[in-house]
Parts: structure tokens; sequence; C-alpha cells
């Protein structure tokens, strides 16, 4: 029996949706345990299209137990208003398949508007947050000073937990020139929802000990990818939680030893959302084509991502960051039809050569890649299910792509669809 993680290996957007409802079918429980509802997962099932930002990827299945961590800040109304609209799609969701960590953190309707403010005020200097409050929210729950779910419980610990965060925030917001919060309504606005999300709610660091006692098959599923980590990513311009896999033993209260494998999501190629460093962004005609034909747009913004090349150098050092032992290659379609395909597999910066993204950010805009170069294959690889029935060029590519990343992949991702999935290795029975 294995445990297993799930995380993006790069900037996030690397089609961990697909991959987390593909191995969910072997999996009893699907736990998410850092991000929020900034993080959209996408799936498609029966032609159906399910956009998830707060739910575990789990929930689309029957007979399976979905978990929101402790690590995970969550905005109580987009929690509810997915609900409905997952249900309006005929999924069920109850207290028995969906449970709420009562530790988890929410986010408030200042904490939005204080990521809109702030990056607004930012200008050029923006990161390029979601403006969903998640950075803020992220900002009191280290404060010590954030409203948890547990908090609903209790009209009167409510009120006083409100009159100490809105202290905080009322002050910065003062020196902004803005106006002051108003606590009333708010506290209205929460005590009227405390029992449609008190209903999820549990101590979930006990249920996944139980879940683990009965033996269960337990995935975890990270949001965003290993480069923005508030640690390990492209800092400043990274998210506010450790996206790396060990997050999922913080983020839900099960222990390290509860983890037996990490996969790494990884795109073919290379997106990024938002501002910051990306060293091989195209600015041309071949970013567009994989923007356009990767259908490159956010799920939860619909921001354009911005599209380059695969960054070898960049996924071998995430995949040692994040002890990842295997990666799901996705989206390998999209290059069906280039003339050639490139990889970075080393920087340039200052005449200096590197083998790995320095820390400073400086350093990261300056990284100029040096490529190597493949024949594209020109043919479809639309919904193969065998290795062996790849065009040649493409398992080249496969075969480079593994033996410079240091990692073996255990499957390929040939379309959206769920069961168009090449099957290495299966990381739950290895």
């Amino acid at each position: 029996m294995k445990n297993v993680v799930v995380v993006g290996s790069q900037w996030g957007d690397e089609g961990k949706g697909k991959i987390v409802d593909w191995l969910s079918s072997e999996a009893d429980v699907i736990v998410r345990f850092q991000g929020g509802h900034n993080a959209g997962h996408t799936l498609v099932i029966d032609g159906i299209v399910y956009k998830l930002r707060l739910l575990p990827s789990g929930i689309v299945r029957k007979n399976k137990i979905s978990i929101i961590g402790n690590g995970v800040v969550v905005d109580p109304w987009a929690l509810l208003e997915e609900i409905d609209e997952i249900k309006s799609k005929s999924v069920e969701v109850n207290s028995n398949n969906l449970i709420l960590s009562e530790a988890a953190t929410l986010i408030l309707p200042f904490h939005r508007e204080m990521d809109e403010i702030r990056e607004d005020a930012a200008g050029k200097l923006k990161i390029g947050t979601t403006r969903r409050g998640i950075g803020p929210a992220y900002e009191d729950k280290v404060g010590r000073r954030s409203i948890r779910v547990m908090d609903l419980a209790s009209e009167n610990n409510l009120d006083k937990r409100l009159d100490e965060v809105l202290n905080h925030h009322n002050a910065i917001r003062k020196g902004l020139g803005r106006t002051e919060f108003k606590k009333e309504k708010l506290k209205k606005d929460l005590l009227k929802i405390a029992p449609q999300i008190l209903k999820f709610s549990q101590p979930v660091w006990k249920k996944i000990a139980e879940l683990k006692s009965e033996n269960k098959k337990i995935l975890f599923e990270g949001a965003q990818g290993v480069l923005l980590d508030v640690d390990h990513g492209t800092y400043p311009y990274v998210t506010s939680s450790n996206t790396v896999a060990s997050s999922a033993a913080t983020g839900s209260g099960c222990g390290v030893n509860s983890i037996n494998y990490v996969l790494g999501i990884t795109k073919a190629y290379t997106t990024r959302v938002g501002e910051g460093p990306f060293p091989t962004e195209l600015k041309d005609e071949i970013g567009e084509i994989l923007g356009t034909r990767g259908k490159e747009f956010g799920t939860v913004t619909s921001r354009k991502r911005r599209c380059g090349w695969f960054d070898g150098v960049l996924v071998r050092q995430t995949l040692k960051i994040s002890g990842i032992d295997g990666i799901a290659l996705t989206k390998l379609d999209v290059l069906d039809e280039l003339d050639e395909i490139k990889m970075c597999i080393a920087y340039e910066i200052n005449g200096i050569k590197f083998d790995y993204l320095p820390a400073s950010v400086d350093d990261q805009f300056k990284a100029k890649p040096i490529y190597k170069c493949f024949k594209g294959w020109k043919c479809s690889t639309v919904g193969i299910k065998k290795f062996e029935e790849l065009p040649e060029n493409a398992k080249n590519y496969i075969k480079e792509l593994e033996i410079f990343i240091e990692t073996k992949i255990s499957s390929i991702s040939t379309s959206p669809e769920r069961n168009d999935t090449i099957l290495i290795k299966d990381p739950f029975n290895l």
C-alpha cells in the first residue's frame, strides 16, 4: 500500500487535476493540504468539464472521501458556491464524503480588499496575485490573529477574534487612506453561514489517523507548483504557502512517515501565470502556438498563461527540492505540430554558465537559456496509450528529458481526457 503526494514541478498549471482524478480511481481518500481558491483544477470526464478550486479532485468520484486540510486557507462563501456548482452537475457532496479541517484559516472580505489594494499600489512591482485574499489570510495565520473554522462555533469567541484581526487591518487601512472595515455585518454574515460550514468540520489529523489504521490509500493533492513555493520558488514572485511535498504532512497533520511516494506533475513545455522570471519564455509565434493548442488560460482567473520551452534545469532542481520519485509528463500532444522542439539544459548569467537557477531574483531575470534541440514528430499523439506507439522523435525527446532531469517518468498524458494516458509505473502499486 502506498500513500502518494502529487505536486506540480513547475509554476503550476501542469495538469494536476486530470492526473489526480486518474489516480483517485485507486485511492480511498484525497486530501488538499495547502493553497486556496486561487488554484484551479480542470477535470474532463465523459465530456463534462469540472472546474474545481477548493474541493479536492476526488469529489467527482463516488465512494471517495475528500479532505480539505488545515494548511488550506478557505473562503467560506467560495466553498459553498463551489459545492452548489458541483452539485448542479449531479455530484453528491455531504459530510460523509467531504471533510473540512476545523483548524483551517478563513479568507474574509477584508483579505480580498487588502490583496487588491497592495497589487494596485505596487504598480510595476506587482507580484501578479489572483487578488483572492490568499496572501493576507496566510499573513494573519502566521501573525496568530486569523479566524479559523472552529471559531464559527462560538459567537462570543468569534466576536473577540474579529476585534483582534480588525484592529490590525483597520490600522493599515487607515494608513492607506481607506475606510475602516466594520465588524458587525461581517460577524452577522459569518454566523449566517456557520451551520453550513461547520457540518463538514472535523479534526482532520484524527480522521487521517483512523483512515491509516484501516489501511486506506491516501492521495495528497498539492496546488500551484514547487517554483511558487514561498521558500524554494522564484521569490518574491511566489505564493504564500509551501508547495513542496513535505507540506502534505504539515498541512494535514498526518506525519511525514505517511508519505510513501511523491509524484511530480510536469508539463512537456513550460507555462507561468503572473509576473516573475521565466528564462525560457517565448514571446513569438511558437509561444502563441503553445498557448493556443494547450488552451493556456487560468482555470480560476482566465488569465492568459505565458508559454516557453521545457526548462530541464528548473525541473531537475524542483525534483530534488521536493523529493520527487517520478514524474507524470502532461500535454505531450501540444507539441505535435512543431518542426523543432527545444529543452533548456543550462543558463548563462553575466557570462557565467549555471546548471541551476540562483536564488537572487536579479540573476533569475538575467538568466539566458542554453538549449538542446530535437526534431519534431509532426504527427498526432492524441489518445495514444502505449509508449511503443509514440512517434520515434517523440520517444527520443521523452528519453532525453528523463535522462536530463534524473528522474523516471511514471506516466505520459496525451490529451485532457482521463483515459488518454500512457501508464509506465503505477505510484500506488510499486
